[in-house]
């Protein structure tokens, strides 16, 4: 009988970390392909991308809201497992502060579920095989797929645009900045339909903190533009699976397109640098002159914002991306044109992250640990 493992990764509610959950479940898949994988996710993630896993045999949104406990999160989920693999999270002592709701959630975790084999955070040594770095392949519904291919033409440059994601308005560029990049790109790719991607409406899930107008005001920007603003999650990852490429800032939904198998183009910046590279996928990273435009601070305090158009955290402020339009276009070039691989992209990348944290390769961080293989030769090894 195969064995069966349970992967318990409730945590907050953006797309990416529904994601990052996948990728976990495909290493525990490949390291045994006869294992019923089981999945739980915070109800308001994008719990459907596990339907598109035909490793995942079963998966539970679970209610829960990470500062409320709620006793009754696992009522009617299964109790017997092999295995039991928690998101580590959910054992830290700073997140367990900050989100009592969650804490609550991995203590009821502890006596609902009674795994036969044991409890282990995700990839701890001793506890089930596990198969780092697979390529994660994820198929939008056909007729999503059926409808992107009657909306995108096949014959010219598609590029996809993610302005801005859930967060605050301030840590993404302004409209003007926009207009600035899709201008550039516009110029560079005069035949290019882009598709502009977003979400306005309410329902419980994450959602662009762009207003209407501005997306119209970025529609506006080029002279050939699909808007799939609003369509569900689905839909628009299938129009960006028909895509050459996705520009936005980081996001979760960018780490959904590397998923479906569409190279990123990243204007980097804020908290996190990217830490999810999925293998085969080329991507390019446009990191900030982080002397002149603060960022990566993680759980530390935001730089102070700066003025444009509103507040602006620096990274995304006009001055930087006047600074950095031309690379964004050179590296958008590239991947369109076919000359920028996933082994290249890799090496490029942590040669320039390790250069911009001085030399500090022990700082970064990667699911899977895909960035080890990839750090320059002369570096300190995390």
């Amino acid at each position: 009988m195969s064995e069966s493992l349970l992967v318990n990764f409730v945590y907050a509610h953006p797309v990416g970390h529904a994601v990052e959950a996948l990728q976990y479940c495909l290493g525990y898949h490949r390291a045994d392909p006869a294992r019923r994988i089981g999945l739980t996710l915070h109800h308001a993630t994008a719990t459907e991308l596990a339907q598109w896993a035909p490793f995942v045999a079963e998966h539970h949104p679970i209610p829960i809201d990470v500062f409320q406990p709620n006793p009754a999160a696992l009522d009617g989920i299964p109790r017997e497992w092999d295995w039991v693999v928690d998101d580590l999270r959910g054992w830290q002592d700073p997140q367990r502060e900050l989100f009592p709701g969650l804490a609550a959630y991995y203590d009821l975790g502890r006596e609902h579920f009674q795994p036969t084999r044991g409890w282990r955070p995700i990839r701890v040594p001793g506890g089930p095989s596990y198969q780092p770095g697979s390529r994660l392949e994820l198929r939008p519904p056909a007729s999503a797929m059926a409808a992107a291919a009657a909306a995108l033409p096949s014959a010219a440059p598609r590029i996809a645009v993610l302005p801005g994601g859930s967060a605050d308005r301030s840590l993404y560029p302004s409209a003007r900045s926009w207009q600035r990049v899709l201008g550039a790109l516009a110029a560079r790719f005069p035949d290019a339909v882009f598709c502009l991607l977003g979400k306005l409406a309410e329902d419980g899930r994450t959602r662009s903190t762009f207003s209407r107008a501005e997306f119209e005001e970025l529609r506006a920007a080029v002279p050939s533009c699909v808007a799939a603003i609003d369509l569900p999650l689905a839909d628009q990852l299938a129009m960006v699976r028909q895509c050459d490429v996705l520009v936005s800032p980081h996001s979760g939904f960018g780490m959904a397109a590397v998923a479906v198998g569409t190279p990123w183009v990243i204007l980097a910046g804020n908290k996190w640098p990217e830490y999810y590279f999925n293998p085969g996928v080329p991507f390019y990273s446009v990191l900030p002159d982080i002397e002149r435009f603060p960022c990566y601070n993680l759980f530390e305090p935001d730089p102070e914002p700066v003025s444009d158009d509103g507040p602006r955290a620096p990274s995304m402020s006009r001055a930087r991306i006047e600074s950095d339009t031309g690379e964004l276009v050179e590296a958008t070039a590239r991947i369109i044109e076919g000359s920028w691989d996933y082994d290249t992209a890799m090496r490029d990348h942590f040669r320039r992250l390790v250069r911009l944290y001085d030399g500090h390769a022990e700082w970064i961080y990667s699911i899977d640990d895909t960035h080890l293989p990839y750090l320059p030769q002369d570096v300190r090894k995390p």
